[in-house]
């Protein structure tokens, strides 16, 4: 999708949304887990967001900064990725159309697998340093699963839910002396 779509938008249109809300979201998710998302996105069973507007309530207020250090976090993660592999900091691709979109997703993905197995074995390789090579078991291939009919209410109902059982969670980890 081009840059200029919301990231929520871009969030309904993938295959992670449609296996997030179907029978097959087990192979996604372990028990307990969630994604976190700001404001700009809905609670729902699997995605926690943060509240748009604390107005005031400690509690909302506290949760929403647990959020943004995880953000926070996430993009220093990403200054990491873009530091080994310089070729991610400057995309020279222009998306003109699907083909180019998705040879950049792989280019992408590539860099994040080399990263995550340099990272394993602890090694402080960097695009610079020159070519690495690394042996590759077969790809393996997990069909979309059936997409089942949405009960908007019912999503949000179950979203709101979840997110007041995550802020619980998160509050008494934080009164606890573990977070900031």
């Amino acid at each position: 999708m081009p840059g200029s779509c919301h990231d929520v938008t871009c969030l309904r249109q993938s295959s992670l949304w449609k296996r997030m809300h179907s029978q097959q979201q087990h192979l996604l998710f372990d028990r307990g887990q969630y994604l976190l998302g700001d404001s700009g996105y809905t609670s729902g069973e699997r995605l926690v967001a943060a509240f748009r507007n604390a107005g005031g309530d400690k509690d909302k207020t506290d949760f929403n900064t647990c959020i943004a250090h995880v953000r926070i976090a996430n993009e220093h993660c990403i200054g990491i990725l873009k530091s080994r592999w310089h070729s991610l900091k400057e995309v020279r691709t222009q998306l003109k159309n699907r083909v180019e979109n998705q040879y950049l997703v792989r280019w992408v993905r590539c860099c994040i697998l080399q990263h995550n197995f340099l990272n394993r074995r602890r090694d402080d390789w960097t695009e610079a340093d020159g070519p690495i090579e690394i042996e590759v078991e077969s790809e393996v291939q997990i069909p979309d699963p059936p997409t089942p009919p949405l009960d908007e209410r019912a999503m949000i109902a179950r979203g709101r839910r979840r997110c007041l059982e995550v802020q619980s969670e998160c509050l008494a980890y934080m009164r606890n002396g573990n977070g900031h």
